[in-house]
């Protein structure tokens, strides 16, 4: 097939234009950044730099293709996402204009990435979280700004689908992580932001290393190998309603730094900034359905993950200077 990968520049994108090639597809990749600014960049795949926000740029993308993957977004981590509502909610105009353009192209299924943002606040107000099931989005108090912008085109594809007839599959990602992604400069995940502290620790001397909150709030992170696995799947699956994707594995962010300075071998002393994002008390991903429907889960373990990602980000930290 010919499949458009929106966000193709992205972290997530770049390793499942690496995938769906593989498998033997025609590849086109779009992202706004210049390419010079792709995480990674396919020397086979038809690489275009577009702007997706506005729906000239979607028709030219979707134009001749037979799936669409919508990875495209303007988001961050926490510290990116709490400071940014406006411009994350913003991204609705490239999930409306890419999802008209698939209507208008004759496109018949297209994915959209949304995330575990969209749950209720109130199912997340305790470290001991239960973790959360599908139908937990509603009723609706999401992420304010990036949350909402996610819960509300979940619903525009469902409507296409059922207006339109266009396949539509929606992933709701926990916490996605991994080699080739952002770990600098403000709009990283914790995952990465761990990582890279560690390694300025260890390359410093100075051991002390600051936690944005308590470090008692807990999060389930899925590894990138997962995560696009499990979209495949989910894509030429018949399973029409949101689905969680991310791992069940639960850990407190405190013990997570505590992971990785093992793997730097040193030991760390943490200082806790309580004025700083730190998004959630609790969050886990309830795989269930999952399981029912593709028989499946993510299951790369967190310390196999966290190891490859923290030998990665040394790397580049080294490569900087």
């Amino acid at each position: 097939m010919k499949i458009l990968v929106a966000g193709g520049g992205g972290f997530i994108g770049g390793h499942l234009v690496n995938r769906l090639e593989a498998q033997g597809h025609e590849v086109r990749s779009v992202d706004w950044k210049p390419q010079s600014d792709w995480y990674q960049v396919s020397a086979s795949a038809e690489n275009m730099v577009l702007d997706l926000n506005e729906r000239e740029a979607c028709l030219k993308a979707a134009d001749g293709v037979d799936q669409i993957y919508n990875l495209a977004a303007d988001m961050g981590g926490m510290g990116f996402i709490e400071n940014n509502k406006a411009a994350c909610m913003l991204s609705v105009l490239i999930s409306t204009h890419m999802l008209m353009a698939a209507r208008d192209k004759d496109v018949q299924r297209v994915f959209y990435a949304s995330s575990a943002c969209v749950y209720n606040g109130s199912k997340q107000s305790d470290p001991n979280v239960t973790a959360l099931h599908e139908d937990d989005a509603y009723p609706a108090d999401p992420e304010d700004g990036y949350g909402w912008e996610k819960l509300f085109s979940e619903r525009m594809g469902r409507h296409f689908m059922e207006d339109y007839g266009i396949e539509f599959r929606t992933a709701r990602y926990h916490n996605v992580y991994g080699p080739e992604g952002t770990w600098t400069g403000g709009r990283e995940k914790a995952p990465a932001a761990v990582c890279r502290k560690i390694v300025e620790a260890k390359n410093s001397g100075n051991h002390t290393i600051e936690v944005w909150g308590d470090g008692l709030q807990t999060r389930s992170f899925m590894y990138v190998d997962d995560c696009v696995k499990g979209t495949d799947m989910l894509m030429n699956s018949d399973i029409r309603v949101p689905l969680n994707i991310g791992s069940g594995e639960l850990i407190a962010i405190n013990d997570l730094y505590r992971m990785v300075a093992g793997f730097a071998g040193i030991e760390i002393e943490l200082k806790h900034d309580l004025t700083a994002p730190q998004g959630v008390r609790g969050r886990n991903s309830d795989n269930t359905l999952i399981q029912e429907h593709m028989g499946w889960e993510p299951s790369i373990s967190l310390e196999e993950g966290m190891r490859k990602t923290y030998e990665w980000i040394e790397q580049q930290v080294q490569a900087a200077g």
